[in-house]
C-alpha cells in the first residue's frame, strides 16, 4: 500500500489529535504501519488485534477512506412489513383456519408459516403476536353460546330490543329479573373498620339465617332500580312483586316487560283491566316499532 503525503499526513493527524476516539487512532496506525512495510502479523502484534481486524481497516480505507474507520451501526434492521400483509395476518386472525392447515385455532408461529408459504413474504411469529396485542385480538380463546328451541325466538328478540330501543311516548319499560335461593348470611363478629395501616377484617366463620329470593327490576327510561325480597319464589310472590312496581315508580306504565325471567313456575299474563290502564302485551307489540 502506497500513501500520498496529503494521506499520510491526514494519518497522523489522527494518531496525535487528543479529541479522536482510541480506537479510531489504532485503526490510522494500522494503516500507517502497514504502508511502511510490516507485514499483516507484525501490524497485528504491534496493535494488539487479530489478523482478520487488521484485513477489516485495511479494505475499509481502500473503499471508503478515513470515514471508514466509523464504527457502523449493529444491530438487525427493523422488520419491515408491506399494509397489505398486515392486512391479511388481521383477516385470517378474524377467520376459521383454511381446512388445508388441519387447525382448529391459530397461533402465532403457524400464523407465520402459512403467510409466509402463502404471500411468499417472509414474517416473523414475533411480529405476529405484537400484531395481536396491538389489535387485542385473542385468536386461542373460545366463548359459549346456546340456542333456544323456541321457533319464534328471533321475532320475540326483535320486540324486546325494539321495545328498548324505541318505547313508546309516555310507556314506562321494566327489565325484570329473579334471583333465587340467596344465602342470608351473618359474620359472628362485627366487622373491624379500616385502620392506619391495617384493612378491614371481618370473621371467617358466618351464621346461616335461610335463604332470600330477590326480585328486581330496572326502569330502562330513567335507570332507576327496584328490588324486594320474599320467603318464596312462587308466581303469587313474583305476580305481587310485578304490581307493586307501579307505586313505587311513581309513573303508570302502560306495559311492562319481562324479558329476563327464568323462575319457574310463571303465571299467565293477567288479561288488562280498566282498572290498571295495561294493554295487552301482543297488541301493544303488534302497534310498537321494532
Amino acid at each position: 500500500m502506497e500513501l500520498t503525503a496529503d494521506e499520510r499526513a491526514e494519518l497522523l493527524s489522527l494518531v496525535n489529535d487528543r479529541d479522536v476516539p482510541a480506537n479510531v487512532a489504532t485503526r490510522a496506525r494500522i494503516v500507517l504501519w502497514y504502508a511502511e512495510g510490516l507485514k499483516k502479523k507484525e501490524v497485528a502484534a504491534r496493535a494488539g488485534v487479530s489478523r482478520p481486524t487488521v484485513d477489516l481497516w485495511l479494505s475499509r480505507y481502500e473503499s471508503s477512506g478515513v470515514g471508514g474507520f466509523v464504527d457502523l451501526p449493529r444491530g438487525a434492521p427493523r422488520e419491515q412489513v408491506p399494509a397489505r400483509i398486515r392486512s391479511r395476518v388481521l383477516a385470517l386472525t378474524r377467520a376459521t383456519p383454511p381446512a388445508e392447515t388441519g387447525l382448529t385455532h391459530w397461533s402465532s408461529r403457524e400464523m407465520a408459516k402459512y403467510v409466509t408459504r402463502t404471500t411468499g413474504t417472509s414474517i416473523s411469529w414475533h411480529y405476529v403476536a405484537k400484531l395481536w396485542r396491538e389489535e387485542g385480538l385473542k385468536p386461542h380463546r373460545q366463548g359459549t353460546f346456546k340456542i333456544s328451541r323456541d321457533p319464534n325466538f328471533a321475532e320475540r328478540v326483535a320486540d324486546i330490543v325494539g321495545l328498548y330501543l324505541d318505547p313508546p311516548k309516555g310507556a314506562v319499560v321494566l327489565s325484570v329479573d329473579e334471583k333465587t335461593q340467596v344465602q342470608a348470611l351473618d359474620r359472628t363478629q362485627p366487622l373491624l373498620p379500616i385502620a392506619f395501616g391495617a384493612s378491614e377484617k371481618r370473621t371467617h366463620d358466618y351464621v346461616r339465617h335461610g335463604t332470600t329470593n330477590l326480585f328486581a327490576a330496572l326502569d330502562t327510561g330513567t335507570g332507576e332500580v327496584f328490588g324486594e325480597c320474599r320467603p318464596a319464589k312462587d308466581g303469587e310472590n313474583f305476580l305481587a312483586f310485578l304490581k307493586s312496581l307501579p307505586e313505587e315508580s311513581g309513573r303508570t306504565p302502560r306495559r311492562q316487560g319481562d324479558p329476563c325471567h327464568r323462575g319457574q313456575p310463571h303465571p299467565p299474563t293477567p288479561p288488562p283491566t280498566s282498572r290498571s290502564g295495561w294493554p295487552a302485551i301482543p297488541t301493544f307489540i303488534s302497534t310498537s316499532p321494532r
